[in-house]
């Protein structure tokens, strides 16, 4: 790669002067040049001063002297207070260009590693609202930027598709359907079910005001509420696999399924494959009776079984429930090992929000505790919240902003800005809305640090002059405006003059980008590339506004500049795409 080879020369170079060994080179300190001094590449001067017997202004000096010497590509120096600012040839910079140029510059080096990475993780009781969005998002992005970093990348998913959740929507419809299906009431699977999950609170809200009007006291009300005792004897049931139960269990699950496939469509997620809760927590139950033969774990008197974490600083953690029903990390503990078997993965990442912090971290603990090798090797990709203006969205209350409703409100947002412009031909307009209000979500989900939380705001994610999405869309389609204009262009690697600043940057921007792809995928972190898309459009568009293009005498020129358009263009379409962002090519 480039940007570490020329690095490395540099290092090399301090290395010579000082003549030092490994042990001293973590002392060498090389950084980009601040934007408020001048020069591309900054030697830190100052770590440096232990091992010569110069004071540091004239260590700074010969230093510089030593580097303008011995390095080629370097062509001048400047020393601001024991920084040694160094400025990179014209020659250098083309080269850069020519380098990018060339076969797989924006892909990395291929590592033979595998990586599971799970996202999304809905349960068939409730539609995918805009929590599961940030998660979804995040899934496919980190999953894409892995694999341009050179990782074989496995995209799966656990569906939560039994427990008492599922149960209280089944019993629900039973109690207050009469029949009713996603076709009669002409509504999207998924949101149908979701009704009853709602109906079922309700109902049992209604049943606890009630109790407590009797003269009970509420604390008890869960031990004797008899929408929760109906639910969880149908949980029993269904355990037990009784035919009806499971029956009706399968058809609300298969509505549900429509309904989510179409909004993964509508967002472009894909999964390389999905495994299901009601088969993995049958693994995970053997898994668990094999342990507590084993003496890894525990039963108490009421015949739950336990594992002990204490020498974790962890509290208990209880496995299966005393009726021998399972709980989540059941089915987490018979997932992962289910998932090894599959893919003998050297990594997995869990992308889920940071309220699981402790259950990941306690899941950890007790494959670790089982002996299971690959436990070091799982992660947990946590990711803060997404708040409303309005407060904290609930399932159970329906208090939830849907990813369908939401899509179609960023959808129609989009064709108003579109048509209030004039600029658009009629006929594309619901195509190219579609594409912008879906780049403006996505991107505005995307662009903060996954570790910090969200406050949404649709009316700020699709400003064409912020740092958005569609800001990025249009510097693409003024792109491929400008090089559709230019006839029979041809590529230009070479000039017979001074490179101007601003092509220079344009040029170090692209240099940066598979180093962005490498720190990104280093960090779990889809806004590391989000942000470098939007600095790169950010400079082109100064660029643009500042250097004639297409409307300069020499010809050389005009194919330079356009060269180096198209080149930010491929940079642009690849990163968005990554995030999983279409472009326009007119807007």
């Amino acid at each position: 790669m480039v940007y570490n080879l020329h690095i490395q020369k540099l290092k090399d170079c301090v290395i010579s002067y000082f003549s030092l060994d490994e042990k001293k080179n973590s002392f060498i300190q090389i950084q980009e040049t601040k934007k408020e001094f001048d020069g591309d590449w900054t030697i830190v001067v100052f770590p440096l001063v232990k091992f010569s017997d110069k004071n540091l202004h004239d260590l700074s000096q010969t230093l510089g002297e030593f580097v303008t010497k011995n390095c080629d590509f370097v062509k001048s120096f400047n020393v601001v207070s024991g920084f040694l600012n160094l400025e990179f040839s014209d020659e250098f910079w083309i080269n850069v260009l020519k380098f990018s140029f060339e076969k797989d510059f924006e892909k990395n080096t291929k590592k033979n590693k595998s990586i599971v990475l799970e996202s999304c993780s809905p349960n068939t009781n409730k539609p995918l609202h805009l929590g599961h969005l940030r998660n979804i998002l995040l899934g496919q992005a980190m999953a894409n930027i892995l694999i341009e970093d050179g990782y074989d990348v496995h995209k799966v998913q656990i569906v939560n598709d039994r427990g008492i959740h599922i149960c209280k929507s089944m019993l629900s419809w039973i109690k207050f359907g009469q029949n009713d299906s996603p076709e009669k009431s002409n509504l999207k699977g998924d949101f149908f079910v979701g009704k009853y999950y709602v109906l079922f609170e309700k109902k049992l809200n209604e049943e606890r005001l009630e109790f407590i009007r009797s003269g009970n006291n509420e604390s008890e009300f869960e031990k004797k509420s008899l929408l929760l005792k109906e639910a969880k004897d149908l949980l029993v049931k269904w355990e037990l696999g009784d035919g009806e139960v499971v029956k009706l269990w399968k058809k609300m699950n298969d509505w549900v399924y429509d309904g989510f496939k179409e909004t993964y469509d509508s967002i472009g997620a894909k999964f390389d494959k999905i495994y299901y809760e009601s088969e993995t927590y049958i693994t995970g139950r053997k898994l668990i009776t094999d342990g507590l033969e084993k003496k890894l774990f525990y039963k108490k008197n009421d015949g739950s079984i336990w594992v002990n974490l204490k020498n974790y600083n962890i509290d208990d953690k209880l496995l299966l429930r005393k009726d021998g029903t399972a709980v989540y990390i059941t089915q987490d503990i018979g997932t992962a090992s289910l998932r090894y078997d599959d893919y003998g993965f050297d990594k997995m990442i869990y992308v889920v929000g940071n309220e699981q912090n402790h259950h990941f971290n306690v899941l950890f603990k007790i494959l670790k505790k089982m002996n299971f090798s690959w436990s070091k090797n799982l992660f947990h990709m946590s990711y803060g919240m997404v708040a409303l203006p309005h407060g904290k969205m609930k399932s159970r209350e329906g208090n939830v902003i849907d990813i369908d409703d939401l899509i179609k409100e960023m959808h129609s947002s989009a064709k108003k800005i579109i048509l209030s412009s004039n600029k658009s031909d009629l006929a594309s307009v619901d195509k190219l809305s579609e594409m912008i209000g879906n780049g403006a979500l996505k991107y505005f989900i995307l662009k903060p640090d996954a570790k910090k939380d969200v406050l949404f705001n649709p009316n700020e994610s699709i400003d064409f002059n912020g740092h958005t999405g569609p800001f990025i869309q249009y510097t693409y389609a003024r792109i491929c405006s400008i090089v559709e204009k230019k006839d029979k262009f041809d590529i230009k690697l070479k000039i017979q003059r001074d490179l101007e600043p601003e092509e220079k940057k344009i040029i170090k921007s692209i240099m940066h980008y598979p180093n962005v792809i490498k720190h990104s995928s280093e960090t779990f972190n889809p806004s590391v590339l989000a942000n470098y898309l939007f600095n790169l459009a950010k400079s082109y568009n100064h660029f643009y506004q500042k250097i004639p293009i297409l409307n300069c005498d020499n010809v050389d020129d005009v194919n330079f500049r356009v060269t180096l358009s198209k080149k930010v263009s491929v940079l642009i379409k690849r990163g968005m795409n990554i995030l999983g962002i279409n472009l326009p090519s007119k807007m």
